[in-house]
């Protein structure tokens, strides 16, 4: 059930509790000024809302994990580790403080009585001696900073002139500040926010200082993962034939897919990386440490890697009933074996349930960005795999396919895990219909599948009229129902109002459960266990 409207001021007495999850309701206006008082909370999640306003009220809070992603926050962003795409936030150097506020940093201390009963003449020697505490202080702090800096400006041009002797490709140029004022002036920008959080980091990205000639080596040093095999490109290539046409089995934007199998017999699938896709920034090694960390039965498993001669490769798990693509719309080829209802709803089940273990599971949570039919693959009993996950640094904007692609991805390019819902509401209506999600041999008014389908997905009649043929019928009316239904949430065009995918599993399972029950449904599936799905 989801919490809207504007959260009342009534956290004052919950300074105990430690962790807070309002996420993914629609609320709005302010955070509460008792948010001060949680003085024991270190996990804060408040993304997808429709917050508005500061996150100054969280200054002071122990937090070590805070996300306000997809709200509507604005201002100067404090030093907390926290998630934050999707709100409007200010740049640059923060504004001063209003005068009379305290200095950053420094408690505010509540005022003792004493204070009232002394004289005017002890509270004025007291403010002249607070005000020439502080100018020795600050003269202290100045000198400090004066002297930090000269050093590294000497540090600095030491290390350019060794990096222009030894011509190094990837020499930085670093900003050296011209004058004191300068140095003073860099204080004021706020602190770098950490939008990673451990264990995972993923994406990294080098920064110049990363190039520069001090240290030779990078800040981050990539280490192999340990539970995926280093593959050598011979081997590779032997496996596969010398990547010939024969053994290729699929091709996506970010590369070919090829049949392998090695002399033992086994069979793997190998993915090669088109050296496009891999920009500056990324880290492949990076990359195939985090895929290797993606452990649930709808995903498809990483058995290894290749990195040589300027070549990247993955090496995946194979499946030898293809895709869901192919089962869809490859009518001569798969003729003989086509999807019964219950395979239908099973295949959905599994896919929602990969994408929930991205989302909701994996920290921080993980976008695949190309939910379709092509990336669902299939083994012998039809359980679903999901492939392609964990690669969507490589996918770039323009690589999306607008066919399944959300609404504000279409405009913005922007993407959530709310578009990878949406992206999964189009591939329901692919197993309902049987139809590809654009089809341009189809009269102008049905091309667009979502266009077309959306407005009957509420009329029985309408809907029956729908279904993809090949199922000849044969399905239980109410369930081919609640399965509309679940894909209109998914659909919606506004991203805040698409469930999260733990609430389609449920909404899945459920429907497998009485699908199961219904003595109406024809076939030799009628049996399917939820322990298989």
């Amino acid at each position: 059930m989801l919490i809207n409207g504007q959260l009342q001021d009534m956290f004052g007495k919950l300074s105990s509790l430690s962790t807070l999850d309002l996420s993914f309701n629609s609320l709005t206006g302010d955070l509460p000024q008792s948010f001060s008082s949680l003085s024991s909370a270190t996990d804060m999640y408040l993304q997808n809302n429709q917050f508005t306003g500061t996150i100054d009220v969280l200054a002071d809070l122990p937090l070590k994990n805070l996300n306000v992603a997809n709200n509507k926050f604005s201002g100067w962003l404090k030093n907390i580790n926290l998630q934050k795409d999707g709100n409007s936030w200010n740049s640059g150097t923060a504004p001063p403080p209003p005068p009379g506020t305290p200095a950053a940093g420094r408690n505010r201390q509540p005022r003792s009585p004493s204070t009232n009963n002394s004289s005017d003449g002890d509270k004025k020697s007291g403010v002249n001696g607070g005000a020439i505490a502080g100018i020795v202080i600050s003269i202290l702090v100045v000198g400090a900073v004066i002297a930090f800096f000269l050093l590294k400006k000497k540090s600095r041009k030491s290390h350019t002139d060794i990096e222009k002797m030894e011509n190094q490709p990837f020499a930085s140029q670093p900003h050296e500040l011209k004058s004191v004022e300068a140095s003073s002036k860099a204080f004021e920008i706020p602190s770098a926010i950490n939008l990673k959080p451990p264990p995972v980091e993923r994406h990294k990205s080098f920064d110049d200082d990363d190039f520069s000639a001090k240290p030779v080596v990078p800040k981050k040093i990539s280490v192999a993962p340990t539970n995926a095999i280093s593959y050598s490109i011979a081997d590779l290539q032997m496996a596969t034939d010398s990547f010939s046409a024969d053994n290729l089995i699929g091709e996506g934007s970010t590369g070919r897919v090829f049949r392998a199998q090695f002399e033992d017999g086994k069979v793997v699938a190998v993915k090669k990386i088109n050296s496009s896709a891999l920009g500056v920034g990324d880290d492949f090694i990076d990359i195939v440490s985090d895929i290797s960390r993606l452990r649930h039965p709808n995903v498809t498993e990483l058995v290894g890697y290749c990195c040589e001669h300027g070549q990247h490769l993955l090496v995946y798990e194979f499946l030898n009933n293809g895709s869901l693509y192919d089962f869809l719309h490859l009518s001569d080829e798969y003729s003989s074996k086509p999807l019964t209802w219950n395979n239908r709803v099973k295949i959905a089940l599994g896919a929602a349930r990969a994408l929930e273990y991205l989302h909701e599971v994996c920290s921080p949570s993980v976008i695949h960005k190309s939910i379709k039919s092509a990336n669902i693959l299939l083994d012998s009993e039809l359980n679903p795999r999901l492939s392609d996950c964990g690669l969507a640094s490589l996918v770039s904007d323009a690589d999306q396919e607008v066919d399944n692609s959300a609404p504000e991805v279409s405009m913005s390019g922007h993407y959530t895990i709310k578009s990878d819902v949406y992206g999964f509401g189009v591939t329901m209506l692919a197993l309902l219909t049987g139809r590809k999600p654009f089809d341009s041999l189809r009269t102008r008014s049905e091309q667009s599948l979502v266009r077309w389908a959306t407005p009957q997905l509420h009329d029985i009649d309408a809907l029956a009229k729908m279904v993809d043929p090949a199922l000849k019928g044969l399905y239980p009316v109410k369930s081919l129902s609640r399965f509309a239904d679940v894909i209109a949430l998914c659909v919606q065009p506004e991203p805040e109002f698409r469930p999260p995918m733990s609430e389609v599993v449920e909404a899945l399972v459920r429907l497998v459960q009485r699908t199961n029950m219904s003595k109406r449904t024809v076939g030799n599936d009628a049996g399917v266990s939820l322990e298989h799905i």
